[in-house]
């Protein structure tokens, strides 16, 4: 529907294109998802599941899915090979579009696995009819968490999900004719899904980048006259370091984040160097269809400019909740707690899945979803986002947040990227350890940043150790791999 109503409005605008395969119409776009749905058809797929980097495939494989009445599965293609294959037979029987230089990888290993290219699904011709109709609660998308914490669960994104999100936070076709929005997260990642149906919505167009490399990102973004764009936190550092020696980029208006902290420098970084683009800073969950609160680019300038601390600390938010989504902070025992008090983030809305292949729904009985984020409200509705309940440290019976650490060390003017998780101790349970990254010419001792948090936070705060690193583990999603540091913390 999203689809077919603006080609029927914009069919000769140029819906997504690349710097190396060329341009489609929306007209096109449509052409060739109807195409691949009679591909679909005629292979008798259950399920589209996708190995491959990000092209115009991505849009025609996931309205191409839809229209064959099929959920869209993205996998991960920087899986190991015994992951990889785990989790496909978890979705076979199932057609796959597999780059060739990844086929080996998938082989014949998995009974029920029909492989295509991706030529293959782009080239596809209109056969037999597909169905007509998609019934709204027909599982839309599958995707599978980055399993950072454990085997990936695979969250269920049904029609009328996604389409909620869509309707709610888009105007329909409010993009100008030289709209252009520069894609380069992974394909398996929520963002590239609410990027794709968005940006059809609007009617502006998609330019992919296969993946993510910062000199390539800032040369097309000049090149293709990119006015807006997604990047995860990591992903926005390096391209300031590329910018820093560069030309700017006079066309870009719009610069979204998320997917991760954001370090408070970073931003401001941001800002200085692009005074011109607006900053926007969206939090969301794969569960919730992509973005449930949004920090806006008036929002970013405001707490820029303000001298007064409380105002200031609001680009460290993560903005207000969207106006079609109710959020509570709840403790322990899912009650709702007063304004400034930590606890978990719980949300409900029209785009809230919580629900995953296999599982009970995590949804209560009032629709309520648990996301497992901690965080606080403050007296202006603004939303403060600590990380995940399952990282926070328990020293001795206390609940310490890492992020609250972490956003200390990170006032240091030595201290570029900082991660702070527990290790195991005989004595309190838990301790404190940290890992950070020093800017360039940066000089500080793990003695000093120790002293650094105890003069700022409450004694049980400062860290038993602090490596100081080259470089954090993350994921290519900008995720910080806290198990991996935990584990090489522990033994150190």
């Amino acid at each position: 529907m999203l689809l077919e109503m603006a080609a029927e409005s914009l069919g000769d605008r140029v819906a997504v294109s690349s710097p190396d395969r060329g341009a489609l119409s929306y007209a096109e776009l449509l052409g060739r998802s109807r195409a691949a749905a009679c591909l679909l058809a005629e292979l008798g797929a259950e399920r589209l599941v996708t190995v491959d980097l990000n092209s115009e495939a991505v849009p025609v494989g996931l309205f191409g899915a839809a229209m064959a009445a099929v959920p869209y599965v993205p996998l991960n293609y920087r899986l190991a090979d015994s992951q990889l294959v785990a989790v496909l037979m978890r979705v076979a029987p199932a057609v796959a579009v597999v780059d060739p230089s990844r086929a080996s990888r998938v082989g014949g290993g998995v009974p029920g696995l029909d492989l295509v290219t991706r030529d293959d699904l782009l080239g596809a011709r209109v056969g037999a009819a597909p169905p007509e109709a998609t019934d709204p609660d027909a599982i839309a998308v599958l995707l599978f968490t980055s399993g950072t914490t454990g085997e990936p669960k695979a969250a269920v994104l049904r029609h009328r999900h996604l389409t909620a999100y869509v309707l709610e936070s888009v105007e329909f076709l409010g993009a100008d004719p030289g709209e252009a929005a520069l894609v380069s997260v992974p394909p398996y990642h929520v963002a590239s899904i609410a990027a794709v149906l968005t940006s059809v919505w609007s009617g502006r167009r998609i330019v992919y980048l296969s993946q993510f490399d910062p000199a390539a990102w800032v040369q097309t973004a000049r090149a293709e006259e990119v006015t807006h764009a997604m990047v995860v936190p990591t992903m926005l550092g390096r391209i300031l370091d590329v910018l820093e020696r560069d030309e700017g980029l006079p066309a870009l208006r719009h610069l979204s984040y998320g997917g991760g902290r954001m370090p408070a420098a970073v931003v401001e970084r941001a800002m200085t160097l692009l005074p011109h683009v607006g900053l926007v800073n969206a939090y969301g969950l794969t569960e919730t269809s992509s973005t449930v609160a949004v920090l806006t680019a008036e929002d970013h300038r405001e707490a820029f400019a303000s001298r007064e601390p409380a105002a200031r600390a609001r680009l460290g938010s993560v903005g207000k909740p969207l106006p079609s989504l109710e959020l509570e902070i709840r403790d322990a025992d899912g009650r709702p707690v007063a304004t400034g008090v930590r606890g978990e983030i719980w949300v409900r809305g029209e785009q809230v899945s919580g629900e995953y292949l296999g599982r009970e729904r995590a949804l209560n009985d009032e629709g309520w979803f648990p996301t497992n984020d901690g965080g606080r409200l403050d007296d202006a509705g603004y939303l403060y986002v600590d990380g995940r309940l399952d990282d926070v440290i328990v020293r001795g019976g206390e609940n310490i947040s890492p992020g609250e650490i972490e956003d200390v060390l990170l006032e240091h003017p030595s201290v570029a990227e900082a991660a702070v998780v527990g290790v195991p101790d005989d004595e309190w349970g838990e301790a404190v350890a940290a890992a950070v990254v020093l800017v360039d010419d940066g000089r500080a001792t793990e003695a000093e940043l120790q002293d650094w948090v105890h003069v700022h936070l409450r004694s049980s705060r400062r860290p038993a150790q602090i490596q100081i690193r080259t470089e954090l583990p993350y994921n290519e999603t900008g995720k910080l791999l806290r198990r991996e540091l935990r584990a090489e913390l522990s033994t150190s």
